[in-house]
């Protein structure tokens, strides 16, 4: 039996003399000055279950060094202690029940640069791995911080930002950090000290910079990066600039704004926002209401001809993801007045006229009888001047009572701040009425005055050819007062206004219908006393009075 049991030790014996020492470590690595470095390790070793004890001892000795006197610069041995320098730094991380010699070098430093050699001793097993060795090589310090956070940065929300050193190993001393950037002017200092910074970012630190620095213990260096802040926010300073085609002219508006444009005038409107992500811009007409639909989806807005239908609101909307906002730009289209044809007609011993236009701003109508300007909105027992508007248009009706003398003219005139139009009535001998029509302002003058040379004529044709039939003895006979030309007929029918109001009358005073008698009145003229308004002084009041009127048909 004896023989039997001695088999085993034989057997191991036998195995441990043939087995192999074999040390799995890579033979160079390379860690920077003040970052950690893990280095995978394994051996094998000729060992046998039956009379092994207890766990195996692992030690890190530096080339060269006795073995037997010289301290190690890692192991599991607790009894054993370890070089000063690499105290706390050097450490095996591996189990060694799995044959794991794993090394972890913390805080790298320059002097530890150099190589290494393992060594294991379990039982009667006492083994230097001198066969393969580890270079270890310190190079400087190169490595950046990185920062994390997620995205997007959203303009008025907080976000966490990490900054954290790749290759620094936890568990030595703590890294020191801080934060430096035009977005943290307003925090805590003890909060950009952090590895953690809590930033709240606004719509003006799109795009500035934020630094984390990171400063290595026994190192001596400080590494640091820098990013450009991606902020995200809604539509912001919305601006409409105008671009006049027809005059060079360029206008810029924010908010709200109103402008007054000639008609037949070109534009061009271009909106710009400050958003992030870029916004899409969209015009309306009006207000943009939920859900309408945009009339252009395009930052420019081309009115290649302003009319009356291009009056009102104009509204860029941008939008992106994260909001929108409007603004909006009222067009007021003017135009200088354009006048109807005056109208007058007796109604028993009162000259009755009424005048009408429209111009945008709505215009001031006033009447001249001759060279006097007649007052606004004023009543006596001889002169009532009634003006009214409504919207675009302005009506004035003017009642004469009184004599009046031959060869006046009675004019109605129209004006804004863009232009002045007139039109004159020509009071004839006798009760007559002629209108003579409307004129600009500049033609004014000399237009009455060609149109009183032609009635003039006109006059002397007709009394001529009437003295001819007296003669003659055709006719009816005539008292001792000459006949005078009757009403005349504006010059050509004006087409109606398009913007006019539908229940805008046709002046009186047109031509009657074909079959219609007309009433010829005579009168003669005379003025007593008459007060007018002087020119020079149009906004003065005055009192218009007239003396008796005789009439006769």
């Amino acid at each position: 039996m004896l023989p039997l049991l001695l088999l085993p030790l034989l057997w191991g014996g036998s195995l441990q003399e043939n087995a192999e020492y074999e040390l799995r470590v890579q033979e160079s690595v390379t860690v920077q000055e003040g970052l950690c470095a893990d280095v995978p390790c394994s051996f094998s070793y000729p060992w046998s279950w039956w009379y092994s004890s207890g766990i195996p001892y692992m030690y890190w000795f530096r080339d060269g060094d006795n073995i037997h006197n010289s301290q190690p610069v890692a192991t599991n041995n607790r009894r054993i202690k370890v070089k000063t320098e690499t105290q706390d730094r050097f450490h095996l991380i591996g189990n060694p029940l799995d044959s794991n010699c794993s090394l972890r070098i913390r805080e790298a430093r320059t002097k530890d640069q150099g190589v290494y050699q393992f060594r294991v001793e379990r039982d009667t097993v006492r083994y230097t791995y001198r066969d393969k060795k580890l270079t270890l090589k310190v190079a400087a310090l190169t490595q950046k911080p990185d920062i994390h956070f997620l995205e997007p940065l959203r303009s008025g929300f907080p976000q966490n930002l990490t900054c954290s050193l790749p290759g620094f190993c936890e568990g030595g001393r703590p890294l020191t950090f801080s934060w430096v950037g035009g977005a943290l002017d307003r925090l805590d200092p003890q909060t950009v000290s952090s590895s953690v910074l809590t930033l709240t970012p606004r719509l003006q630190d799109h795009g500035s910079n934020l630094t984390c620095r990171v400063s290595l213990p026994g190192a001596q260096s400080t590494v640091e990066r820098t990013i450009r802040l991606n902020v995200s926010y809604a539509p912001q300073n919305l601006t409409i600039s105008i671009f006049f085609s027809d005059v060079a002219a360029l206008k810029i508006l924010e908010n709200t704004s109103s402008i007054l444009i000639q008609k037949s005038w070109a534009l061009q409107l271009l909106c710009a926002a400050d958003s992030n992500p870029p916004a899409e811009l969209s015009w309306f007409q009006g207000p943009p209401a939920l859900n309408a639909t945009p009339i252009y989806r395009s930052p420019i807005l081309d009115l290649p001809q302003v009319g009356v239908s291009e009056q009102g609101d104009f509204t860029c909307r941008a939008q992106n993801s994260l909001g929108s906002q409007h603004v909006s730009l009222h067009l007021s289209v003017v135009y200088p007045p354009r006048p109807l044809s005056p109208s007058c007609s007796w109604e028993g011993e009162a000259l009755q006229c009424t005048c009408s236009s429209h111009a945008r701003p709505a215009p001031t109508l006033r009447w001249r009888l001759g060279e006097g300007l007649l007052e606004r909105n004023h009543s006596n027992a001889s002169l009532t001047v009634t003006s009214s508007s409504e919207g675009p248009w302005a009506n004035s009706s003017l009642s004469l009572r009184g004599p009046l003398g031959s060869g006046l003219r009675l004019s109605c005139e129209a004006w804004n701040a863009h232009g002045k139009q007139s039109a004159t009535v020509l009071l004839l001998p006798g009760k007559s009425v002629f209108l003579a029509g409307a004129m600009p302002a500049a033609l004014g003058g000399a237009g009455a005055t060609a149109l009183l040379f032609l009635c003039l004529c006109l006059s002397f044709f007709c009394i001529m050819k009437a003295r001819r039939k007296q003669t003659s003895g055709s006719g009816d006979g005539m008292d001792d007062e000459d006949p005078v030309m009757g009403t005349a007929a504006w010059g050509s029918r004006q087409k109606a206004w398009p913007d006019s109001p539908q229940d805008q009358a046709t002046p009186a005073g047109d031509a009657p219908t074909s079959g219609d008698q007309q009433d010829l009145h005579y009168a003669s003229f005379s003025f007593h006393e008459m007060k007018l308004r002087e020119p020079q002084d149009e906004e003065a009041t005055s009192t218009n009075e007239y003396s008796e009127i005789r009439t006769s048909k």
